[in-house]
């Protein structure tokens, strides 16, 4: 895995998004940037259309391999919250989530 610096001297607040973004939870924590670790938490069946839609637009794989992949991802789902999770962020769906980093701009700390 890849690192490089970033800073975020003079920044009220920073975002990671993304599958991997709890694997930085705890040395947010450890050095006092953490203000909330978000996994989101959304439909699963949703998410395995959108995904779907997406990838046949994009013309990624054919429409089997999509729909076998869809369904491993589909079925993989829990297992990664719970990591997440256990890395220390916390479930959560998205409109909470924007509520929250909304309510943390606004110097607020719990939304």
């Amino acid at each position: 895995m890849a690192t490089r610096p970033f800073d975020v001297d003079g920044s009220p607040l920073f975002v990671a998004e993304g599958i991997f973004a709890a694997e930085i939870v705890e040395e947010c924590r450890r050095r006092g940037l953490l203000a909330g670790a978000y996994a989101l938490r959304r439909p699963r069946g949703a998410t395995f259309l959108r995904r779907l839609a997406r990838d046949l637009s994009e013309q990624r794989k054919a429409p089997r391999v999509l729909v076998r992949r869809g369904v491993a991802l589909l079925r993989a789902e829990p297992a990664v919250l719970r990591r997440q999770t256990g890395l220390g962020a916390e479930a959560a769906r998205a409109r909470e989530v924007l509520r929250r980093v909304a309510g943390l701009l606004a110097g607020h700390p719990h939304g």
